[in-house]
């Protein structure tokens, strides 16, 4: 272990903890970590940022104040809360993971393993439970600790290549005591100060032990190997709506795959499904919305009618547009401003 660098940027994390609504302050002695908030907030913090996150979590601790409570909770609900938080796979993995530890008698594993054989439970969030809610000497690896670590070393093999050497590096500054508060104070430094671009290296509490920095390299590191241009897709989406009471044609997307077990409207063509229009009527052309996912860009191209049909899937009901997810959202929102004055 380089000596310092635990015991530094503690000391920091002293002072300069963010204050998050899933976190228990160093200095709270009082309080210990729930396991189940933790877990809460490392699924919902997956490709996603804290900025957007809160909501969502406090929103989830409100209805559901415990693991118990989620598991009892019914799909539709806890999909709906999910809606435009994306990668909705989470959000099912979420159910069966909060099932199969009420099964357990609502107690999450304290160790690594027995954490990782949860229902979308990797390796980085383990170790963020073990670490941050039992204390544990975890090697909690996301970008953020990457980042510093490639800094603080001077690691220039590219990244992904460069993953086992970094967790090396990390697993070994990662002290016995206090891994929670360590594992959290690397994570806050790579979003506050070792930033991807312009970091503030002047105000770095490990500023003396970055070989990065020392070298005038810092912002140039992690290396990275170019990523391949994502391709764009294009597809159709059909927004009804049944003049009679104002409800629209909606369905049930399939569990597995794109927006899975999301209510959306019938679409096709941009996940990989050829379907037919839902009905025959006379579509009336909205324009298209652009979305992009994970791996591809999308154009979906926006179908309107209120003429009275009986569609061949998917069935009326009154719709609440924040229970779409982001995409269906944006189809929905192109047919509100083509709404009359």
């Amino acid at each position: 272990m380089r000596e310092g660098i635990s015991a530094d940027l503690l000391a920091w994390y002293d002072q300069s903890a963010r204050a998050l609504p899933w976190r228990i302050g160093p200095h709270d002695k009082s309080t210990r970590p729930d396991p189940y908030r933790i877990w809460l907030s490392e699924v919902m913090l997956q490709q996603t940022t804290v900025a957007a996150v809160k909501e969502y979590y406090t929103r989830f601790t409100t209805l559901w104040p415990d693991v118990m409570a989620l598991a009892r909770a019914d799909d539709a609900d806890v999909m709906a809360q999910w809606a435009g938080l994306g990668y909705y796979a989470r959000a099912r993995n979420l159910l069966a993971c909060a099932r199969a530890v009420a099964a357990n008698g609502g107690q999450f594993p304290s160790d690594e393993a027995g954490l990782r054989a949860l229902p979308g439970i990797g390796p980085y969030t383990a170790a963020a439970i073990a670490a941050i809610a039992y204390n544990h000497p975890a090697v909690v690896m996301d970008g953020n600790v990457e980042r510093v670590m490639a800094r603080i070393f001077a690691v220039q093999t590219p990244l992904p290549q460069a993953k086992p050497q970094l967790y090396d590096l990390a697993a070994s500054q990662t002290p016995l005591l206090r891994a929670g508060d360590y594992a959290q104070s690397v994570m806050d430094l790579g979003a506050t100060i070792c930033t991807p671009r312009s970091p503030a290296c002047g105000i770095c509490p490990l500023m003396q032990h970055c070989a990065a920095r020392a070298a005038g390299i810092a912002e140039t590191l992690p290396r990275k190997q170019p990523k391949p241009e994502k391709p764009t897709r294009a597809g159709q989406v059909w927004v009804v709506q049944r003049a009679l009471d104002g409800s629209f044609l909606l369905e049930q997307r399939p569990e597995k795959g794109l927006l899975g077990g999301m209510l959306a409207f019938p679409s096709s063509g941009w996940d990989g499904s050829i379907a037919p229009a839902p009905a025959p009527l006379p579509w009336r052309a909205l324009g298209s919305v652009r979305h992009t996912f994970t791996h591809f860009h999308l154009n979906l191209e926006v179908l309107f009618s209120d003429a009275p049909c009986n569609p061949q899937r998917g069935s009326f009901a009154p719709l609440d547009p924040a229970r779409l997810p982001t995409l269906m959202r944006k189809a929905y929102h192109l047919y509100e401003a083509h709404l009359p004055d």
